[in-house]
């Protein structure tokens, strides 16, 4: 068996990044750039009142100043400024040239055509400069980056229409099992419904992967033949990666190209996985205990799709206290499924006190999989621990 890291390693490093595709920034929410977006324009284009008042020069306050015109958003002064003259203006308005600055309504007066100013100014006071939040040719999010509605609220002020990114790696995935049925179809003898194939296509596109489900495959070689000819960047199969005679997945797919890179890790749950290639398109085994597959899918899934995306793969991390103590380790590495609390303003993790790689309940109810190294002593409450921390 060889370490999480080691394997972890072995994955990523058969990807890189993918292809691109323009696409219109409305589609762009949790891509990945291709390219630095840089902006086409100035943000504010032009200096713009931030309140509602009167621009006019400093020097000219505090006095009695005809009111000469005013402007709008959207709709500027067409004229300048002069020495003795205000302009009423609103909030978002270009200011007019001339002015420095702006009184606010609340310290004026209206007279008619006049406006009595009743304080002195303040140069630049409630004037957004030009370029205030970024200029023209300012990179606003650069490549590798996972879009946010923020990211595309901001790229759009900056007059960008459409973004190169990523394309999405096609992730093809084959649960096997003669005892697999459907959620809501009829379950044979002894049969069990595939939960796992859910879990595992939400989380591939949340990671920015595009999940493709080829069904249930039978404990049948033949059920097999058609993996080599799927059109994808990463093919998993879940399930029968074990030594087991019902365990098919090397047997069936050695004749069809698989060259396998490593099989089984010093880790729990998640042992028996292959790592290879079927033909020239990478290939993972993945464990069919539904909880195996999962944290197996958050060790090796996602650091591959990160690669092939160009972006990182890590895990967020945190450390913690224990909530209740631990046996000594094995030489296996441990992911155990714990809830996170707080206590006195401290982080503490919980470990559920049945861990079997079944459960999917206990999973489900986790906030986090504490890591437990290979021959780690005895933990005991208190002790601080490292916790992935698992999405909501």
């Amino acid at each position: 068996m060889i370490s999480v890291e080691e394997a972890v390693a072995r994955v990523t490093a058969a990807f890189s990044p993918i292809g691109t595709e323009t696409i219109a920034l409305s589609d762009a929410h949790n891509r990945v750039l291709a390219n630095d977006v840089r902006a086409k324009l100035s943000q504010p284009p032009f200096p713009v009142s931030s309140m509602d008042g009167y621009a006019i020069r400093t020097e000219d306050a505090p006095g009695t100043l005809p009111v000469i015109g005013e402007s709008q958003a959207g709709k500027p002064f067409a004229g300048t400024l002069s020495a003795r003259e205000a302009v009423r203006i609103f909030t978002g308005a270009v200011v007019p040239d001339g002015a420095d600055a702006i009184v606010i309504q609340e310290d004026t007066e209206r007279d008619g055509a006049h406006v009595i100013i009743k304080v002195s100014a303040q140069k630049g006071r409630h004037i957004r400069i030009a370029g205030l939040d970024f200029k023209a040719g300012d990179v606003l999010a650069p490549a590798g980056k996972r879009l946010t509605a923020r990211d595309l609220a901001l790229i759009a002020a900056g007059d960008i229409a459409n973004v190169e990114v990523r394309r999405r790696p096609r992730i093809a995935f084959a649960a096997t099992g003669d005892e697999l049925s459907r959620p809501g179809e009829p379950r044979k003898p002894g049969g069990i419904v595939a939960s796992s194939v859910y879990g595992l296509s939400a989380m591939i596109a949340s990671w920015g992967g595009e999940p493709i489900d080829l069904g249930l495959l039978p404990d049948t070689i033949e059920a097999f033949t058609k993996l080599p000819q799927v059109d994808a960047d990463l093919i998993i199969t879940l399930g029968g990666a074990s030594v087991g005679d019902r365990d098919l997945v090397q047997r069936a797919l050695e004749p069809l190209g698989l060259k396998v890179d490593f099989w089984k890790i010093a880790m729990r749950p998640g042992k028996p996985l292959i790592f290879g290639s079927l033909g020239d398109t990478p290939f993972l085994g993945l464990p069919g205990n539904p909880v195996s597959t999962l944290v197996c899918a958050m060790l090796f899934v996602r650091p591959a799709i990160a690669a092939m995306l160009g972006t990182s793969g890590e895990m967020n991390v945190l450390r913690v206290k224990l909530a209740a103590s631990l046996p000594a380790n094995d030489s296996r590495q441990d992911y155990i499924r714990a809830r996170l609390t707080t206590r006195d303003g401290e982080h503490w993790a919980e470990p559920f006190a049945v861990q079997d790689s079944s459960m999917l309940g206990v999973l489900a109810a986790a906030d986090a999989l504490i890591l437990r190294p290979p021959y780690a002593p005895a933990a005991h409450a208190g002790d601080p621990v490292t916790v992935t921390l698992l999405a909501p």
